[in-house]
């Protein structure tokens, strides 16, 4: 299983919210690229990238903090928030960036996505950020009348060449109360996209049940940041059938 930390930008600095929150807002870092290459030298070899501002305004705020870390860690980065057209995936991938995350365009023209994800194969990642099972975009301000299933279902129906799937239930993101295991294995079950745990994971107990349902990758953030989980440790249960 993939193990990818998160930096989440705000403002030019790493942060983490409480439930997308973005009053409840803890600066973890002044300089994301240092943070960055801190997770690197433990073993990381993706990144997770977050560009809450963008999220936000619709477009990319934080560019110069996405290119340092590109450029500095040399590992694979995927990059989410504020991603509504082509112009802007363009910009992204021109800075090094492994792969594009999509979530409120995706929501809002499914059909747009698929084509997207045809004309970037393997480059755009499909984020579904879902409260109470109901898709939530602009950022988590809004929630919509789309079921996170029903999202995955209709675009894997269009195409194949989706990177994977990021699934956050954002009543866990940023909690340390562990991830939501039945929405997630429902969503494992709906479509072959690969799915990308995001949102609650806080123990090595947890990673280890991931790994037992044969998730494809997770993401951890406040957790490493406040020591809860070991990064090292994290990617030895991780990888662990893969060495055995």
């Amino acid at each position: 299983m993939q193990i990818w930390p998160a930096i989440d930008l705000l403002g030019g600095k790493c942060v983490r919210l409480q439930q997308g929150d973005y009053q409840r807002e803890t600066v973890f870092a002044d300089d994301p690229v240092a943070m960055a290459l801190q997770w690197v030298k433990a073993g990381a070899r993706c990144l997770h990238l977050v560009d809450l501002d963008g999220a936000k305004s619709g477009s990319p705020v934080n560019q110069a903090a996405i290119r340092g870390i590109v450029a500095e860690t040399g590992v694979p980065c995927q990059v989410g928030g504020g991603v509504r057209d082509e112009p802007t995936i363009e910009a992204l991938l021109d800075l090094g960036v492994a792969r594009v995350i999509i979530g409120t365009r995706a929501l809002r023209e499914p059909d747009w996505f698929a084509r997207a994800s045809v004309a970037y194969p393997k480059q755009l990642v499909l984020g579904i950020d879902a409260r109470n099972g109901m898709v939530a975009t602009d950022g988590w301000l809004e929630t919509s009348q789309t079921s996170a299933v029903e999202l995955a279902e209709r675009v894997a129906s269009q195409t194949h060449q989706i990177a994977a799937l990021v699934y956050t239930d954002i009543a866990r993101d940023g909690m340390l109360s562990g991830p939501n295991f039945e929405q997630l294995a429902q969503m494992q079950r709906a479509t072959a996209i690969p799915v990308i745990a995001s949102g609650g994971v806080t123990t090595l107990e947890d990673i280890q049940r991931l790994v037992d349902m044969k998730t494809h990758a997770c993401i951890v953030g406040r957790a490493l940041y406040e020591g809860r989980l070991d990064l090292e440790d994290t990617l030895r249960i991780a990888r662990r059938d893969v060495a055995s």
